[in-house]
């Protein structure tokens, strides 16, 4: 996938609150996500990093940014990069360079990093298989996150794993088709 695959008029962060309301919240997919959301917890961030090396000083900045605010202002963080990482497998290796960057803040165990794509593709998994689709947001997305507050969701789960099959279940019943629709999108999200 290139940069122009994303239509030129499209609007990164629109999309990916459309995604975040449709697909995440609106299939449940995060159980966690809906309160934070509601709050105005969750800060959206658009990168206009056009090499790696500019999107790690920007994520290391929002990290800083993120561990430095109190959760009730910015309980997470969700950095779209539309212009770079744009291939599955660059993202991929790229989430090596966030983890060193947590280590080198000192931010183990306080902060983390989840991982949106819109190839993302699970290991040993076919790419069309539907369970990608629980990690596939309209564009390349970092997702900021502290650990406390994954504690205490996953505290009120008690067996987080079902979380995992309930998705797949859902994504199987909505199929391709269900998930671009709900995006409010004509074309099928791009899976190479």
């Amino acid at each position: 996938m290139t940069d122009s695959a994303f239509p030129t008029d499209a609007d990164p962060i629109a999309d990916t609150r459309k995604w975040l309301e449709n697909i995440v919240i609106g299939l449940n997919l995060c159980p966690f996500a809906k309160a934070v959301y509601v709050k105005n917890q969750v800060r959206f961030v658009l990168s206009d990093a056009t090499t790696p090396e500019a999107l790690l000083e920007e994520l290391a900045e929002e990290l800083v940014l993120l561990r430095d605010t109190p959760a009730e202002q910015i309980d997470t963080t969700l950095i779209v990069h539309p212009d770079v990482l744009t291939g599955f497998l660059d993202y991929n290796d790229f989430l090596d360079n966030a983890d060193a960057a947590i280590d080198a803040l000192d931010l183990q165990g306080i902060l983390q990093v989840a991982s949106f794509h819109p190839q993302y593709q699970f290991a040993g998994v076919a790419a069309d298989d539907v369970s990608n689709y629980t990690n596939r947001a309209p564009y390349p997305t970092l997702h900021l996150l502290r650990e406390d507050s994954v504690e205490r969701a996953v505290a009120a789960f008690p067996d987080p794993d079902v979380i995992v099959e309930r998705n797949i279940a859902t994504l199987d019943k909505l199929g391709v088709e269900g998930w671009t629709r709900l995006l409010g999108r004509k074309d099928t999200p791009p899976c190479h």
